[in-house]
C-alpha cells in the first residue's frame, strides 16, 4: 500500500486549469444541433465555426446532475454499484485482431462468441466489451456484437458503438432485459474536439438510462502538452465537456469518468505508448479526478507487447496493481496485447490469474484469534509439525493462493510454458460449450431473445 499518486488539492488545481480551458479557449463540437442544445442551456458561441465555450457555472450545475452511483447489471444476476470508492471491477478490450499463439487475425462474430463463452468461466472477468467485427459491417457491428455476447454470456456488457444506426439500435434494444445489462462509451478526438459521430451517438442513445463513459484520450506531446499535468488538464477539460453535453441531452444520465485512455508519444520510436509508467500515472490522475469530482473513474491496464511474453507480464502486472492500489473504480485491458489492437485467449486467463493474485496480497493478514492459533501452537509443541492438523485442514484454503495457470512443479517435471498452458485451459473451458446457446436456454427467455433479434433483422434491413 503506498500514498496515492495525486492529492485532492491537486486535482482541485487540475480541475481549475480545465475550466479556464472550458471558458477561455472552448471545445469544438462537431454536431450543429449540439452546438445549439448547448447554447441554449447557457454555453456562448466561440469566433471559429462549432467552437463553444462553456462558462464554470454550467460545468458546475451540469455535473452536479450526473448520478455518483453508476449501477450496473449482468442477466447473470450481477449488479456491479460504483461509486468514486467502490473496490475495482473488470473488462475486457476493444480490440480488431485475436492472437491464438501462432496467427494474428481480424476479429469475427465466432471468435467474439468465444471471447464472452470463455469469460464466463473467469471469475475476475466482471464485464465483456465488444470489438471490432470483420465479418460484419461497419454501421453495424455494435448491436450485431451486442446480440453475440449476450447470446454466449450472462456478464455486463459494454457497447463498442460505430454508428447512428447502431446508436438507435442498442438504444431499442436495452428494453428487451431487465437493469443496465450493457453500458456504452465514446472518447473526444483531442485535443478539445469532440467529432459528430460521438456526438450523435450520444444524443441518440440519450433518455434510456444507458450508462456513459465519457473518454478523454489526449497522447502526451502529441495531442496534449508533453507535461502529464498539462495533458491531464486537456484531457480532464473533454471528459467535462463531454458529461455536460450528455447531462444537457439527459439530465441525471449516469456517467463513468474516464482519463485512464491517455497515453504517451514515444519519441524515438514516434509510436504512442499504452504500457509505459506514465501510462500508470495517467490511470491515477483518472481516479483522482473521479474521486474529486464524486465520479466512478475508469482506465485500461495495457501493454505495447506483441506476445504473451515478459514483457507483458511486467507492463500488465505493474498496471493492474498501480490501478487498483491508486483506486479505479473499473479497470480495462484483460486479454489486451500490441497496445489494444489485438486480444488473446491466453492472456485473458493470465490476467484473471493476476487479479486474483493482486486480491490475494491486498487482503492482508488476518490477526484474530483462529489466525495466530496458539492452541494449536500448543497442542503441536516442539519439534512438531502443522501438516496434519484440523486448523490446517479447516484454514488453507484461505489463507494460501492456489493459482490455476502459474507453475509450481520442478523442472524435472518440465512444466510448458505459461502462455501455452493458457491456451490449453482456455480450448479446454470452450469445448464444453456451443456457440451461441450458452445463454438461450435460460427459463423464461425465449420471448425476450427473438425480441432481440426482431431488433437486430429490423436495423440490418435498413442497410439494405
Amino acid at each position: 500500500m503506498f500514498p496515492l499518486i495525486m492529492t485532492s488539492a491537486q486535482a482541485e488545481e487540475v480541475h481549475n486549469v480545465s475550466l479556464r480551458i472550458l471558458e477561455e479557449i472552448g471545445v469544438r463540437l462537431e454536431h450543429d444541433a449540439i452546438v445549439e442544445r448547448m447554447v441554449a442551456a447557457g454555453a456562448r458561441l466561440g469566433r471559429e465555426a462549432q467552437v463553444v465555450h462553456f462558462p464554470a457555472g454550467m460545468v458546475r450545475d451540469y455535473l452536479a446532475a450526473a448520478p455518483q452511483e453508476v449501477i450496473l447489471h449482468g442477466r447473470n444476476g450481477d449488479t456491479f454499484r460504483l461509486t468514486a470508492d467502490s473496490e475495482a471491477i473488470y473488462w475486457t478490450n476493444p480490440a480488431m485482431y485475436i492472437w491464438d499463439g501462432r496467427t494474428r487475425c481480424r476479429i469475427t462474430t465466432h471468435h467474439l462468441a468465444a471471447i464472452a463463452r470463455l469469460c464466463t468461466f473467469l471469475p475476475n472477468v466482471h464485464g465483456v466489451i465488444g470489438t471490432a467485427l470483420a465479418d460484419t459491417n461497419p454501421a453495424c457491428s455494435d448491436f450485431v456484437g451486442l446480440r453475440v455476447m449476450a447470446q454466449n454470456t450472462g456478464k455486463h456488457l459494454r457497447v463498442l458503438c460505430s454508428s447512428p444506426l447502431g446508436a438507435e439500435a442498442i438504444s431499442e434494444m436495452k428494453t428487451v432485459f431487465p437493469g443496465n445489462w450493457f453500458s456504452m462509451g465514446f472518447t473526444a478526438h483531442g485535443p478539445l474536439r469532440w467529432t459528430h459521430l460521438a456526438l450523435d451517438i450520444f444524443r441518440k442513445t440519450a433518455g434510456k438510462r444507458i450508462p456513459a463513459t465519457i473518454n478523454g484520450e489526449p497522447m502526451a506531446g502529441v495531442t496534449g502538452p508533453v507535461s502529464l499535468a498539462g495533458t491531464i488538464a486537456v484531457g480532464n477539460a473533454e471528459i467535462l465537456a463531454g458529461i455536460v453535453v450528455n447531462q444537457v441531452l439527459e439530465p441525471g444520465r449516469p456517467v463513468i469518468y474516464n482519463l485512464g485512455l491517455a497515453h504517451v508519444m514515444d519519441m524515438k520510436a514516434a509510436t504512442a505508448v499504452t504500457g509505459g509508467p506514465e501510462n500508470c500515472l495517467l490511470a491515477a490522475a483518472s481516479a483522482a479526478m473521479g474521486r474529486f469530482y464524486r465520479l466512478p473513474s475508469s482506465s485500461w491496464a495495457s501493454t505495447d507487447a506483441v506476445f504473451e511474453d515478459e514483457q507483458a507480464a511486467l507492463e500488465k502486472m505493474f498496471a493492474l496493481y498501480t490501478h487498483v492500489e491508486n483506486q479505479v473504480n473499473l479497470i480495462w485491458g484483460l486479454g489486451q496485447l500490441e497496445s489494444e489492437l489485438t486480444i488473446s485467449l491466453s492472456q485473458l486467463l493470465i490476467d484473471n490469474e493476476m487479479i486474483e493474485y493482486i486480491r490475494h496480497y491486498r487482503r492482508g493478514i488476518p490477526f484474530g484469534a483462529e489466525d495466530l492459533a496458539l492452541d494449536t501452537i500448543r497442542q503441536v509443541g516442539i519439534g512438531g509439525n502443522f501438516l496434519d492438523t484440523e486448523h490446517t485442514y479447516r484454514n488453507y484454503r484461505t489463507h494460501l493462493f492456489q493459482p490455476s495457470l502459474l507453475n509450481r512443479q520442478r523442472r524435472e517435471n518440465c512444466p510448458q510454458d505459461l502462455a501455452e498452458r493458457a491456451r490449453e485451459l482456455a480450448a479446454s473451458l470452450l469445448s464444453g460449450t456451443k456457440e451461441g446457446e450458452k445463454e438461450q436456454k435460460k427459463v423464461g427467455e425465449e420471448i425476450s431473445w427473438q425480441e432481440l433479434v426482431n431488433i437486430e433483422n429490423r436495423y440490418l434491413a435498413k442497410l439494405k
